[in-house]
């Protein structure tokens, strides 16, 4: 299976979730929202491919990192290789972040018919989630680029088809 990316791996951030963190950026948005940080993570046919086996190792051998970080882009436009990217993240004891401009409340309805989808979101430790919204845009909102977006345990969330909050 392949992944498409927008770049290498990021290692020791700090402003990509809570702890020091490791960003996979994902390549293809639906979004296009207007101010985005990473507008050259639109377009569906940018980047490159990259085997998600190398991914993994890559992973594997990283070394003084609290978790991962799925941004882009959009990763879930690209369910399959994120689930196996967050899977085998949280085998290896990571935590797992994912921005996203879906709502949850959206996702949570998905759920209902993508298994996939589910199983992702039960492998995600902290989902950001909603568009950007340039007029919203704020820097008081820790690890969120809009006021709007919120901070939100996919996994509880999924589990009790409601919306749990993340703490902030």
């Amino acid at each position: 299976m392949k992944i498409r990316l927008a770049g290498e791996m990021t290692t020791d951030s700090v402003v990509d979730g809570e702890g020091i963190r490791s960003v996979i950026w994902c390549q293809g948005c639906i979004h296009n929202c207007p101010g985005c940080h990473n507008p050259e993570t639109h377009s569906f046919s940018a980047g490159f491919l990259k085997d998600v086996s190398e991914v993994l190792k890559e992973i594997s051998e990283l070394e003084f990192q609290d978790g991962i970080t799925l941004s882009g882009g959009d990763p879930l436009c690209q369910i399959d290789a994120c689930l196996e990217i967050a899977k085998f993240t949280q085998e290896l004891g990571l935590n797992v972040w994912c921005y996203t401009g879906y709502k949850m409340e959206e996702l949570l309805k998905r759920c209902e018919k993508e298994n996939k989808l589910k199983d992702l979101l039960l492998n995600i430790d902290v989902l950001v989630d909603s568009p950007f919204i340039l007029e919203l845009k704020s820097y008081e909102v820790p690890f969120r680029g809009s006021k709007n977006q919120r901070l939100i345990n996919a996994k509880e969330s999924v589990k009790q088809n409601k919306i749990i909050l993340y703490k902030d």
